[in-house]
């Protein structure tokens, strides 16, 4: 009996040991799972079943437990039944974890909206285009091309190729359809780089100005521009790593100011000479957009007045911290087809119907690579000057996001082709090399 005894003590100091050693991972493991859960389930309008097998089945986030309540709007999941997260939706901001029982009933500020354009056709619209069949195009080929991602190994949720304006291919999942918002995780920082664009255009704004950050004023990080935040190379520190507890997974999920984490971190590297790619840095940037602005309401309305539903991306909604911050680096859901129209505004250098909302000079800027990048990264964009994907020209330039979310803009051949899946491991290459092939110059 003793010997039972001794065992049993031995496992409990075990299974305290394990837990203690553990307990900040179940707390991101909980984390994700909520907050993914809300937004899936409130934002996009997924049932819990469809999320969990759909956006939850992967390790570890699959362990998690998770629930709804409806009529609350909140998501709660839990770690083996040993660390418990809640995730709220706010109408107009999306999902965010909770980090105090305050947080489910504070007041907040919403964006406001303006009505979608459903008798325009698509793109400038969205109602259905014009159908066109271009004589240059092998659709067979196309449409070979795009079937392919749609196996199990390249797990594609959604794919678009537009031509001089015309969907010419178009291909969804099992449980997805035109209607899907998507969330394009890190494509979220073109469109952070672009609100810089437009200020820019605006004269309101120089991205070559030192970087207005309080903090860094008494030391060289006062040297730090805009510009080098734009592009990833301020040398400051930061750890981008998913499959631990990071600087990037600690600020997701444990933060609730994200536009401050970057700023308390010391230089790694030299500003200007050491590009490292950081969540915590686009976030920053979010920070330095709110202040820009006399009030909140206007840094909120802004995003949405000057771009998104400027040109029709009514689907898309972009998350805020519990601070009210745009979550600049990751949460921005809309339906591929909207994510394909910020990438028509680039390929026609800024211009939508007429309007300039920004210039050809800021997609010069934005699409130059970044000193030390390899020619993989501009300015929150990434590029392909470093000839990543050989199949494709090497001015093409691309916005990038987790699991593989992808809008590819090709300015010679007038293409912009959208592929979002839930893995980066397709071969986008042969996607690229497909389209291309079949559209015949």
């Amino acid at each position: 009996m003793k010997i039972l005894k001794r065992i049993l003590l031995l496992l409990s100091i075990i299974l305290t040991v394990v837990v203690f050693i553990n307990y900040p991972k179940l707390n991101m493991l909980s984390g994700y799972a909520a907050k993914n859960t809300a937004s899936s389930v409130f934002v996009a309008e997924r049932n819990l079943d469809f999320t969990n097998n759909t956006d939850n089945n992967f390790s570890p986030v699959n362990l998690a437990t998770n629930t709804v309540n409806s009529d609350e709007k909140t998501a709660t999941s839990s770690a083996f039944g040993l660390l418990t997260r809640n995730a709220i939706y706010r109408e107009g901001l999306g999902a965010v974890l909770t980090l105090s029982d305050e947080d489910e009933t504070a007041t907040y500020l919403t964006p406001k909206r303006s009505v979608p354009d459903n008798k325009t056709p698509y793109p400038y619209g969205n109602a259905p285009q014009k159908d066109t069949i271009f004589k240059n195009v092998d659709y067979n080929l196309l449409n070979e091309t795009l079937d392919i991602l749609f196996d199990e190994k390249n797990k594609t949720r959604a794919a678009i190729v537009i031509y001089k304006d015309q969907i010419i291919a178009e291909k969804y999942a099992k449980g997805f359809t035109k209607e899907s918002k998507i969330l394009g995780w890190s494509m979220t920082k073109s469109i952070t780089s672009t609100i810089f664009g437009i200020l820019e255009h605006q004269n309101k704004i120089n991205v070559q100005e030192k970087a207005p950050i309080e903090a860094w004023k008494d030391d060289d990080r006062s040297k730090i521009t805009i510009h080098n935040l734009l592009q990833m190379n301020s040398g400051l520190a930061w750890d981008e790593n998913y499959d631990k507890i990071s600087d990037a997974t600690k600020m997701l999920f444990l933060e609730r100011d994200m536009t401050k984490t970057q700023v308390y971190k010391e230089f790694a590297g030299k500003p200007n000479e050491s590009w490292n790619y950081s969540s915590g840095t686009t976030n920053l940037l979010s920070g330095i957009l709110r202040n820009e602005f006399n009030t909140h309401q206007e840094y909120l309305d802004f995003w949405y007045t000057q771009l998104i539903d400027k040109i029709g991306m009514n689907s898309m909604l972009i998350e805020t911290d519990l601070e009210g911050n745009y979550v600049g680096s990751s949460y921005a859901w809309a339906t591929p087809r909207d994510w394909a129209k910020l990438g028509l505004l680039y390929l026609k250098n800024g211009n939508w119907l007429g309007e300039q909302i920004f210039t050809k000079k800021w997609v010069d800027y934005a699409t130059t690579p970044t000193p030390s990048s390899n020619g993989w990264y501009g300015a929150q964009i990434w590029l392909n000057a470093g000839n990543r994907y050989p199949s494709a020209p090497s001015n093409m330039y691309f916005f990038s996001g987790y699991q593989g979310q992808n809008v590819f803009i090709l300015p010679n051949e007038n293409l912009v082709i959208v592929r979002m899946g839930l893995s980066k491991n397709a071969d986008v290459d042969e996607l690229l090399k497909g389209v291309i092939n079949s559209i015949q110059n």
